[in-house]
């Protein structure tokens, strides 16, 4: 039996290579040898296996929030991401945070975009808008002139989304409700939903009030589906009657 050396073996020998010749071949093809059998061991079981299970969708969902400077949304993201406060103030040009979760044999991947409250970076936040599914305008009920500037944001947003602007969930939040110095009662941001027909909820980022409700309301999956801890809410009365005339989902 004809034994073949690496450097002399053509590429048309090679494909009619009967393996078993290979017991016969000397050191010389030892390299060679080893690659070829590489090639003919049969592929893994776990390979296999894979190959044939039912692979999971994937999805996108990305939620924006937008409001002024200093009225909480990045202390609001982080309560829900991290489920810490942070009390020093940073202003914020713009953050994404990104959260895999998976419910009934589906992958999806929650973005949340922490607008800037500036009017500098007007580019960045068209194009949060433009690729957001949902919205978060955020306002202090400390500081009445931050609802009345949500209403350009508002404007914004439909101007960008158009006829499309009723397949997007939209959350008017007046955060802070913990402080004591208010220039605005529930009431004023309950007006303002319904002028708007979006849902309205009071929050406290600090105090970690109705923030984890604010989130399920937008993302409209069971809270086992996102395995995350249960945490009974701290819903007042009074906003669970505004709630119930104020959200359209």
């Amino acid at each position: 039996m004809q034994a073949y050396g690496y450097d002399r073996l053509s590429s048309r020998e090679v494909a009619h290579v009967n393996p078993r010749q290979f017991l016969t071949m000397g050191n010389y093809c030892f390299g060679f040898k080893e690659r070829m059998m590489r090639r003919l061991r049969p592929l893994p079981t776990l390979l296999i296996i894979r190959a044939f299970m039912p692979q999971r969708k994937s999805k996108d969902y990305r939620v924006v929030v937008i409001g002024s400077a200093g009225v909480g949304k990045s202390a609001l993201v982080q309560r829900w991401v991290r489920g810490t406060f942070r009390d020093i103030y940073l202003p914020t040009i713009e953050d994404t945070y990104r959260q895999v979760m998976t419910c009934d044999n589906s992958v999806s991947a929650l973005h949340i975009t922490d607008t800037t409250g500036s009017h500098r970076y007007a580019g960045l936040k068209r194009r949060a808008i433009a690729k957001g599914h949902a919205f978060i305008l955020v306002y202090s009920v400390t500081k009445k002139h931050t609802l009345e500037e949500l209403k350009l944001f508002y404007e914004l947003i439909r101007e960008i989304k158009g006829n499309k602007l009723h397949k997007c969930p939209i959350v008017l939040v007046g955060n802070k409700s913990d402080e004591s110095q208010r220039e605005l009662a529930a009431r004023d941001g309950a007006a303002c939903a319904l002028e708007w027909n979006c849902a309205f909820l009071e929050t406290s980022a600090k105090m970690d009030v109705n923030v984890r409700e604010l989130f399920l309301m937008l993302l409209k999956k069971p809270a086992g589906c996102l395995q995350i801890p249960q945490k009974k809410a701290e819903v007042p009365k009074a906003t669970e009657k505004l709630l119930d005339k104020c959200i359209i989902m």
